[in-house]
C-alpha cells in the first residue's frame, strides 16, 4: 500500500477504521483524511480523530467552506508488479461501526479505472487549489448531480412520449427538491411508471388525477433503518442503476459534497435492484403507502404469502434471528 485517502463524516468514538488509518500513517503510508467538522452529533469525535491523525503525520483537510462533505468514499493506491493501481470504495452509508449494524446501506469496492479516476479527481478538488477537472462517470453535488438526475428523468419522459416503455424507481430518505418533484410530475403525465421508496418526508403527492397518476410512494418501516439511496432508470432497456450518498433534497443537491456512482457490472446491478428495490416493492406487511393527500396507510397482507422485505433480505444473506 502506497497511499490511502478517506472521507470522514460519521465514524464514532470507537472506530476500527480510524485506528487503521492511524496505523497506516505510523507505518509510513501517505494518509489523507477529509474530516467534516460539522457532522451533527459527531463533531467532538471527528475533532479528536483529526488531532490524532495529525499527530502521526497524516494530511488532514477540513472539507470545503460552506459545503458539508457528505460523500462516503475511499481511495487506495497500491504498487503491483511495478505499477500503481487504484481501488475505490463508494457507499451510501457512513463508516461508523454502530450504525453499520442498524442501517441498511450499499457500498461498491471497485478497480474500475473510470470510477477510480473520478474519485481521485474529487479528492484533488477537496484537498487542493486549482481548476477542477471534468468527471468521467460520477455525478457530483453541488456541480452535476442535480442536473444529471433531472436529465435522466426527462429522458424517461421522452422515451414514454415516443411510445416506448419507461420507468423510474428511486429509494431515498427524503424527497423535497421542487425541480425534481416537478420533473417527476411531468414524467408521470408523459406515461412513465414511477415507484418511489421514501423512508422519511416526501413533498410529492402520488396518484393525483392528471398530475401524478403513474406515481406510487411507499415507506418501509422495519428492524433496520432504510438508509441507502438507489436510483434506477429503465433507459430504453439499458437499466441504469446508481447508488448515492444524496437524498433528493435542496441541501444535498446544492449545499453538500455528494456523489452518485453507476453500478456497471451486470451481476452487481441485478443484486442492487433485487435487494434495494424489488424486495421492497413486493413487501405487503411492513410497507406504508401514501395517498394523494399525503396520508399513509399500512399495507395488510391478505390470505396469501406474507412478504416482509427485511426478513427476506436477511434470509438471502444467511442471517438468522437470535433471541435472548
Amino acid at each position: 500500500m502506497v497511499a490511502i485517502k478517506q472521507t470522514v463524516y460519521r465514524t464514532g468514538t470507537d472506530s476500527a477504521l480510524m485506528e487503521a488509518l492511524i496505523r497506516a500513517a505510523r507505518n509510513g503510508k501517505e494518509v489523507t483524511a477529509v474530516v467534516e467538522l460539522m457532522a451533527r452529533f459527531d463533531e467532538e469525535a471527528n475533532i479528536n480523530w483529526a488531532a490524532r491523525l495529525e499527530e502521526v503525520g497524516a494530511h488532514v483537510v477540513y472539507g470545503v467552506v460552506g459545503r458539508k462533505t457528505h460523500a462516503k468514499m475511499a481511495l487506495l493506491i497500491r504498487r503491483e508488479d511495478g505499477r500503481l493501481v487504484r481501488y475505490a470504495h463508494l457507499g451510501t452509508g457512513n463508516y461508523h461501526p454502530r450504525t453499520a449494524r442498524l442501517y441498511e446501506d450499499f457500498g461498491l469496492f471497485t478497480a474500475d479505472p473510470d470510477i477510480c479516476a473520478d474519485v481521485n479527481e474529487v479528492f484533488r478538488r477537496l484537498t487542493g487549489i486549482g481548476q477542477a477537472g471534468a468527471l468521467r462517470v460520477l455525478w457530483q453535488a453541488p456541480f452535476t448531480l442535480h442536473e444529471s438526475v433531472v436529465a435522466a428523468i426527462r429522458r424517461e419522459a421522452e422515451i414514454a412520449r415516443a411510445g416506448r416503455k419507461a420507468s423510474i424507481v428511486a429509494k431515498v430518505n427524503a424527497l423535497l427538491e421542487p425541480a425534481v418533484i416537478e420533473e417527476l410530475y411531468a414524467a408521470s403525465q408523459a406515461g412513465v411508471s414511477i415507484e418511489l421508496i421514501v423512508r422519511g418526508v416526501c413533498a410529492l403527492r402520488p396518484g393525483v388525477p392528471g398530475l401524478s397518476d403513474n406515481i406510487r410512494v411507499r415507506s418501509i418501516i422495519g428492524r433496520f433503518l432504510e438508509h441507502s439511496r438507489v436510483y434506477r432508470f429503465r433507459a430504453d432497456g439499458a437499466d441504469e442503476v446508481w447508488i448515492s450518498s444524496a437524498d433528493w433534497m435542496d441541501r444535498n443537491f446544492f449545499r453538500r459534497v455528494e456523489l452518485a456512482v453507476p453500478v456497471r457490472d451486470r451481476r452487481l446491478k441485478k443484486r442492487v435492484i433485487d435487494e434495494a428495490l424489488t424486495v421492497h416493492l413486493r413487501d405487503n406487511a411492513s410497507a406504508w403507502i401514501m395517498d394523494g393527500d399525503g396520508n399513509y396507510k399500512r399495507l395488510r397482507p391478505g390470505r396469501g404469502e406474507i412478504r416482509v422485505s427485511q426478513q427476506r433480505l436477511m434470509a438471502r444473506l444467511g442471517v438468522t434471528e437470535t433471541k435472548g
